[in-house]
């Protein structure tokens, strides 16, 4: 049998563009003679389409897709996702197609609630592990969290299964490659069953889908591996068996950088936007962040702004107009002094007799703002925000100022991966001046002034909020890791009363394991510590 799996990249609620390139996959797989064709999870809607699903004609819509689909299938066995309603009852789902006709539909059974994942306000869970059958190939069919389950397969098994098409939407995070392939290979060996695992590609507002489809045979090994972090045909033909693996697994660094790259190439073309804005500082952050959107979207549409005060260095400037040089980006410079020294002098009655203090720092991030989004209103770019993790965790960062912004490209990544990006990128071509990464972090804010000043060294301070955030340790086992116990409580301190700018900040895309947003929903008012 020839089974293709097509790895592709769908628009939430474009159900027509993702109808028509599953018709135009379905076609040419069967010129080629393909007897099974699988597409990802809701296929037909996007994922995740979320409250869509509560409009009655989007499910109506969608199903007339899912119709058209059928119509244009031929001899080959199509299975692809769609919504399904059956009473009161909406179901993730996926159709079984064949001749112009829907043979059976599996809807997903185990349905995540958690996370980033919230299925069960929206969907019925299925109650069937049903086997289907194709040129004498029984098969059984699951959806994402299906196969997380290992009642799925033992189930299907048992019904005398010998193959799994698994249809997914399986968002990225750092580490879960890894984790995803060997879940199923471990499957694949204890039941002596071939799993067919497609995976969606794509950005989708903060979640990435990585791809990495993969078809592991009876024994557990991997015998195809679809490209990461872009659309492929996964073929596998019963008469050309071999265990050669296609696309191998990235190094770390570079396959964050790629997830990171997808994601803003996909949030820009999805929303319409044609070029994007970013405040260039001098600084590792934005020099990493115009680095990712000049490989994502070519440095011809990347505009940068470097806005100096008093306080900025001259080192500053000629770092930024290095890296937007040796990217070949615009570079605008609109120095903020004048516009500084009018809001001291326009609030000088009403700060009278007060010390300078932080006010007047994030007065300075404020203009900035001020100027980025106007630049933004006026070309119609989207600006991408320059803030990390380590930063948006501990609110080392402005509301409104250095917050503002579409799209927080970086906001998942902590200061540490941060630098080891930046030096990926400069192993592929030295494009950041050496000088930005080893320049010891600063806003600029005030004389002199250093990152350290204010926060625990990053190296430390990331595992601190690794430990908090990502494994949500209290304090108590935070020092049995062997902090101090006022370092600790300083840094946990930092995270819990920055809740609100965090809630206020742009969306950005999830690469680690808890992200901020609908990975993380703390309470703004929270007297718990």
């Amino acid at each position: 049998m020839k089974i293709v799996m097509a790895q592709i990249n769908t628009i939430v609620g474009d159900l027509k563009g993702n109808t028509e390139k599953c018709i135009r996959h379905i076609k040419e797989a069967e010129k080629t003679h393909a007897d099974v064709i699988t597409f990802p999870e809701l296929t037909i809607t996007g994922y995740p389409p979320e409250d869509l699903l509560f409009k009655t004609g989007f499910i109506e819509d969608n199903l007339k897709c899912l119709g058209k689909v059928v119509e244009n299938t031929g001899n080959a066995t199509v299975i692809v996702g769609f919504a399904d309603r059956k009473g009161k009852f909406l179901y993730n789902a996926a159709a079984v197609i064949r001749g112009k006709k829907i043979c059976g539909i599996h809807r997903k059974v185990f349905l995540p609630n958690y996370g980033v994942f919230d299925e069960k306000r929206y969907f019925a869970a299925g109650k069937q592990f049903q086997v289907f059958s194709e040129g004498g190939l029984k098969f059984g069919v699951s959806i994402c969290e299906d196969i997380w389950n290992e009642e799925t397969i033992k189930q299907q098994a048992a019904g005398g299964a010998k193959a799994i098409f698994a249809v997914n939407a399986s968002p990225y995070s750092y580490g879960k490659i890894q984790k995803r392939e060997e879940l199923i290979t471990n499957l694949a060996k204890k039941y002596g069953i071939i799993i067919f695992y497609n995976n969606l590609v794509g950005g989708q507002d903060e979640l990435i889908f990585d791809g990495h489809g993969i078809i592991v045979d009876e024994k557990g090994r991997i015998i195809s591996r679809g490209k990461p972090f872009e659309e492929d045909l996964i073929t596998h033909d019963s008469e050309k068996r071999n265990v050669t693996i296609k696309n191998c697994l990235m190094a770390p660094e570079e396959e964050v950088y790629a997830a990171l790259k997808l994601s803003l190439r996909d949030y820009t073309r999805k929303n319409n936007f044609k070029k994007v804005v970013i405040a260039l500082s001098g600084g590792i952050d934005s020099s990493l962040v115009a680095a990712i959107a000049a490989d994502a979207i070519g440095a011809q549409n990347v505009l940068g702004v470097f806005m100096p005060s008093q306080f900025s260095s001259r080192i500053s400037g000629e770092d930024a107009d290095g890296l937007a040089r040796n990217f070949g980006i615009k570079l605008l410079v609109i120095p903020i002094q004048r516009a500084l020294e009018f809001y001291t002098s326009l609030l000088a009655n009403q700060f009278a007799g007060l010390p300078r203090d932080i006010t007047e720092e994030n007065l300075q991030a404020r203009i900035r703002g001020n100027i980025i989004m106007a630049i933004s209103n006026k070309l119609g770019h989207l600006v991408v925000s320059t803030g990390n993790k380590s930063e948006m965790s501990t609110g080392y960062a402005t509301l409104y100022g250095d917050m503002a912004g579409g799209f927080a490209l970086i906001k998942d990544v902590y200061k540490t991966l941060v630098y080891r990006l930046a030096r990926h990128r400069n192993s592929v071509k030295p494009v950041i001046p050496q000088r930005i990464l080893s320049r010891p972090p600063t806003a600029e804010l005030k004389p002199d002034q250093k990152d350290q000043d204010t926060l625990p060294p990053y190296p430390l301070l990331d595992r601190i909020l690794g430990s908090y955030i990502e494994e949500d340790k209290t304090l108590e086992e935070i020092v049995k890791e062997g902090f101090s116990r006022k370092l600790a409580e300083k840094v946990i301190k930092m995270v819990d009363s920055s809740e609100y700018k965090r809630r206020q900040a742009p969306i950005g895309p999830k690469i680690t394991l808890k992200s901020f947003g609908k990975d993380r929903r703390m309470p703004i008012t929270n007297k718990y510590f």
